[in-house]
């Protein structure tokens, strides 16, 4: 990528790491994470209560996984680890979830 000459160093290179596919990945996976909160904002505001959608574990799973393969990437053990404990917690929660509405089913 070609920037004006008269910009200082610094500030290209910056720049310049913005096209870095794996930067573009990286924030694309801290987008989708994000937006599990406002999936759960929304519809606490639409039922007036604090609710967790189901919506938002699947969000969660998908957002750290992607977060677990950027920091691969980069190779940070920190958020690696962070990553997949996380992901167990999040898959735990939805086979609760599916638990409670398979036994829900079966009693009605």
């Amino acid at each position: 990528m070609i920037l004006s000459t008269s910009m200082p160093g610094q500030i290209q290179q910056i720049i310049e790491k913005f096209w870095d596919p794996w930067i573009i990945f990286g924030f694309t996976a801290q987008f989708v994470f994000f937006m599990r909160f406002v999936v759960q904002w929304w519809e606490s505001e639409k039922k007036k209560q604090s609710v967790i959608p189901v919506a938002f574990w699947y969000l969660s799973i998908a957002g750290s996984l992607m977060i677990l393969v950027y920091s691969i990437r980069r190779q940070d053990i920190v958020f690696t680890t962070a990553s997949i404990l996380n992901t167990l917690i999040y898959i735990r929660n939805l086979m609760l979830i599916h638990n409670k509405k398979k036994a829900d089913r079966l009693v009605s």
